[in-house]
Order: C-alpha cells, then sequence, then structure tokens
C-alpha cells in the first residue's frame, strides 16, 4: 500500500481529479466559443415555443411572483430585501416573520410562499448579493423572452431533488444513486411517447442502480477500490422511485396517475418535459439570437447579438457599435451592462472594452474596486499594460480566480451548451475536484448553487456528479 503525504492530489487515476488543467484564459472564452450547425427539430407534435413557455409560467407563477415582491423596494428609502445576516441560502427573506407578512400581501400560504421561494432561487429569478435580495437577469425578461423562461424552468427541472426532500431514513449515498440513474427514467418515457406503468420503471431503475455500482470504482488514497457510499437496499427502491417521480411531477416535468389499476400506476412526460429530455439528449440549449442591425441597439442588446458570431466578426460589430455614438456614453453603457445580473454579457462587455482601449482605461480601474468586475477589470488591465492574455489570470488571486470561474460556469449554463459547461471545469485552476468545491463554496458567488447543479446534470461521470450535486446540496442549505 503506498501513501501520500496530505496536501498531494487525489491519486491520477480518480475521476476526482482534473487532469487537464488548462489557462484561466480559456475560462473567459469559454462562454463565446460555440459550435457552428443546424439545430435539430423537435420531435413531432412539440408544441411552440410560445405554448412550451406559457406551460412553465404557470409552473413557476408563484416563484415570479414572490420574487418581485422580495426583490420590489418598500417605503421612500427602502432598497431590496435584506436577508438576515448569517442565515441560511434557504432562509426566506429578512426574517421569520416574512413569510406570513409576504403571504399576507399575496393572497398566498406561508408554505406556498416558501416554496415559491425556494423555487424562485433556483431558476434563478432572485439572487442573493450579501444581506440583500436582487431580481435575477430571467426575472426581469421574464414576461417578454420565451426563452429565459424556458431556461428558468430547466434549471428548476436539474434541481428536481433539492425542490422535493428525500425520503427519512435513507442513505444519501442511496439517494445519489437513484438521482443519478433519473435521467435513463426519464429517457425511457420520452422514447415511449406515452404512459409507463411504474413498474416497467422501477425495473429500469434497478438495472440502472446496478449498472452505476459496476461502473463506479474509485480510487481512494490507499489505492483501495472502494464504494463511496453503502448502496440502496432493492427494498428501498419502490419508495426512492415515488420520491422521484413525485418530485418531477412537482416541477411540472410529468405527470403520474394516483389511481392503482390491475396493472399498476404510469407516469407520463407533460409536453414541456418531453420538450426538456429531447433537448438534454440532443445537447442543445437556447441561445441568443444573430445579430441584426446591432449598431442601432443599446450595450445589452448589441452584445447579445453578438454573442454567437466567432472574435473576428464580433469585434467588427463592436467598432461599428462604438463609431455611432459618442466614447464615453459607450464606454459606460458597456460597464452598466456588465453590471447586470447576465454574467455572459459582463465577459462580452470587457471583450468590447478591449476594442476601446486607452479611453476606458479610467473607467476600468475604477470598476476594479467593483466586486462582480474585478476580475473581469483587473484580467483586462493586465492585458492593457501589456501582459500576454494567457498570462493575465497571472494577476487574480485564487479567490478571484475561483469567482470569474463560476460566474463563466454561469454564463455557460445560462447561454452555452452542457457539453461546453463540462469543458469548462478543465479551465479550473484547483488540481482536483474537491479543492474546486470547498473554494467555490467558499467564495460566495450568488449563482453558485445554480451552476453546480447544472454541471452535475450535465457531466457524464457519475462520481464526479455525484460529488458536485452534494456541494450544490450544501450550500443551498447551508450546510457542510
Amino acid at each position: 500500500m503506498t501513501s501520500r503525504k496530505p496536501d498531494e492530489p487525489l491519486a491520477r487515476n480518480s475521476r476526482l481529479r482534473l487532469v487537464r488543467p488548462r489557462s484561466l484564459a480559456t475560462a473567459r472564452r469559454a462562454a463565446t466559443t460555440r459550435r457552428t450547425r443546424p439545430a435539430p427539430r423537435p420531435p413531432e407534435g412539440t408544441p411552440p415555443r410560445a405554448e412550451l413557455a406559457r406551460q412553465a409560467r404557470l409552473v413557476l407563477a408563484d416563484a415570479v411572483r414572490i420574487a418581485r415582491w422580495a426583490a420590489t423596494p418598500r417605503g421612500p428609502q427602502a432598497g431590496p430585501r435584506a436577508v438576515a445576516a448569517g442565515a441560511s441560502a434557504s432562509a426566506l427573506l429578512d426574517g421569520p416573520t416574512a413569510a406570513e407578512r409576504a403571504a399576507a400581501e399575496l393572497d398566498l400560504t406561508p408554505a406556498r410562499v416558501r416554496a415559491g421561494w425556494d423555487r424562485a432561487r433556483l431558476a434563478g429569478l432572485v439572487e442573493l448579493h450579501g444581506a440583500t435580495v436582487r431580481p435575477g437577469w430571467r426575472l426581469q425578461a421574464w414576461d417578454r423572452d420565451d426563452s429565459a423562461v424556458l431556461r428558468g424552468w430547466v434549471a428548476l427541472l436539474d434541481a428536481w431533488s433539492l425542490v422535493h426532500p428525500a425520503p427519512e431514513g435513507v442513505a444519501p449515498g442511496a439517494v445519489a444513486e437513484v438521482v443519478e440513474a433519473v435521467p435513463q427514467v426519464l429517457s425511457l418515457l420520452q422514447l415511449s411517447q406515452g404512459p409507463v406503468l411504474v413498474p416497467v420503471l422501477l425495473d429500469l431503475l434497478g438495472q440502472r442502480v446496478d449498472e452505476l455500482r459496476e461502473e463506479r470504482c474509485e480510487v481512494p488514497g490507499d489505492g483501495a477500490p472502494g464504494r463511496t457510499a453503502p448502496p440502496a437496499p432493492a427494498e428501498r427502491l419502490p419508495a426512492l422511485l415515488d420520491w422521484a417521480l413525485e418530485g418531477l411531477a412537482e416541477v411540472g416535468a410529468l405527470t403520474l396517475d394516483p389511481a392503482a389499476g390491475p396493472e399498476g400506476r404510469h407516469a407520463n412526460l407533460t409536453p414541456l418535459g418531453n420538450w426538456a429530455v429531447w433537448v438534454k439528449l440532443e445537447q442543445i440549449c437556447v441561445a441568443a439570437q444573430s445579430p441584426a442591425g446591432n449598431i442601432e441597439q443599446s450595450a445589452a442588446d448589441m452584445l447579445r447579438g453578438c454573442a454567437r458570431l466567432t472574435p473576428g466578426p464580433a469585434r467588427d460589430e463592436y467598432r461599428a457599435w462604438l463609431a455611432a455614438r459618442p466614447l464615453a456614453g459607450a464606454v459606460a453603457e458597456l460597464l452598466a451592462a456588465a453590471r447586470g445580473e447576465d454574467a455572459l454579457l459582463r465577459g462580452l462587455a470587457f471583450e468590447a472594452l478591449r476594442v476601446v482601449g486607452a479611453p476606458a482605461e479610467a473607467e476600468v480601474r475604477a470598476a476594479v474596486a467593483e466586486a462582480s468586475l474585478r476580475p473581469y477589470a483587473l484580467l483586462w488591465l493586465a492585458e492593457y499594460d501589456g501582459t500576454d492574455p494567457d498570462d493575465a489570470p497571472e494577476v487574480l488571486t485564487r479567490e478571484e480566480a475561483t469567482w470569474l470561474w463560476v460566474d463563466t460556469a454561469a454564463a455557460v449554463a445560462d447561454h452555452g451548451e452542457s457539453e461546453l459547461l463540462v469543458r469548462h471545469l478543465d479551465s479550473a485552476v484547483q488540481g482536483t475536484v474537491p479543492a474546486l468545491l470547498d473554494e467555490v463554496r467558499a467564495v460566495g458567488h450568488p449563482r453558485t448553487v445554480q451552476v453546480l447543479v447544472a454541471l452535475a446534470a450535465a457531466h457524464p461521470d457519475p462520481a464526479l456528479a455525484k460529488a458536485v450535486r452534494r456541494a450544490a446540496f450544501q450550500v443551498h442549505t447551508g450546510g457542510d
């Protein structure tokens, strides 16, 4: 048996090791690196996107109402609502009486308020910045942007196991196995194009769990094969399947027939769930449209229009847009877009400021004092001072680099393909996934939970996905 030093990374063949570390400069480019290919057509019978968005708005109606209530100032000097200092991430607004106050103002029960608040956070409708609740970019675009609505609902679907509490008395490792196996169950429902008996789903779940146990061959520090958690007893699988189906039904992905006939209950994907599973199988995401007439657009709309362009054409668009307006106002408008909730626009805004060059220096130096802009501004200034772009990330502290990694991951999760999110993992400066997760949890980025849930849903490695999902749950609940 071999030993390793306490600060030595995990075994080289462990799936929790980041084996292809790359420069952080890769992270800055990840959100805007796109593959060009024709978009596959959804299956026949899939409702139009407007109808799918309407259904998603119904599922998240309470969450939207509560998010708007929480983020709306009250009184002549009121700002966005505050949360109790030191409260866990799942705490509601500004204290124990807030649920009752919100329930009275919104004509909802306190239980519905708490459930809606939880969904609002997981769907990216609100963000917690220190002790302040702010509206997320999806909330701001909710009424006019079907893409934002569908992405918010997919984020909620990815977090279904956080919405619906797991059965008591079941080991966390057993719960994680079922969560890992659920995509196979959803795939069967999607391919069946109709109701499937729950006993059939139970057989599939059992087979998939067995496969996961056979595939899982973790290598602990002592080099001896072993499991990270005890398996779930076979007799607990029916209860865990019921939990999973009920959780998926709660977020609007499927319907579960409550009537037990001669052959038992059956489950069926909703149109929204069927579309979401197809999207995941095809690995496509809703993205910003190609640019059209960007010279007359606002900075935010211009940046969205340029999101799908390669760097050369994008720089041409930035130059044309800058040439059409006073430079000082254009720089201010770009920085205002960077201060928004959309992480993709933050990165693109600083790409446009690179085209501006010297006239933007003073404003960018001032932006160093703003936490959300600091890593981007430091990289801009390093490159402006002549540092090679691949070496520029060295000016960032470990904490700043980790914050930037999470922010870029949020941009990829919101606007990129799931494969890009998996590839983004390789750009982390940490050598192992446990080290990355520890530092991501400590850095306090407002999108941490959503990023980790999306990464866990996208990553093909079950051991790594389980570790990331566990970290998301801990951040969400405020636990260790």
